[in-house]
């Protein structure tokens, strides 16, 4: 609840997670892809390095995190379909 507080809307709850998970997680590490999503094209088991996250205006719906794919791209993709791998507590 400390994270969303002062939200007086749904774009202000959104903020407040995209500034919390912004300044908390560990970034760069692994993670693997644990669900398909329309939007994405990452496969379930496949590993990625997560590099940051999203631009703000791609997060006020759902959380997106940039990550490194096919060696050399960069890509936006939900957070909610990733799984940390061997991260600390705060990122997990």
């Amino acid at each position: 609840m400390e994270i969303i507080v002062a939200a007086y809307n749904e774009s202000e709850r959104a903020m407040g997670w995209y500034y919390y998970l912004q300044d908390t997680m560990t970034i760069p590490f692994k993670a693997k892809c644990i669900q398909s999503v329309s939007t994405s094209p990452l496969k379930i088991d496949e590993i990625i390095e997560i590099i940051g996250m999203n631009d703000e205006e791609n997060c006020e719906y759902d959380m997106f995190v940039q990550v490194k794919w096919k060696d050399k791209e960069t890509l936006g993709v939900p957070l909610k379909q990733l799984k940390g791998i061997n991260v600390d507590d705060k990122t997990k």
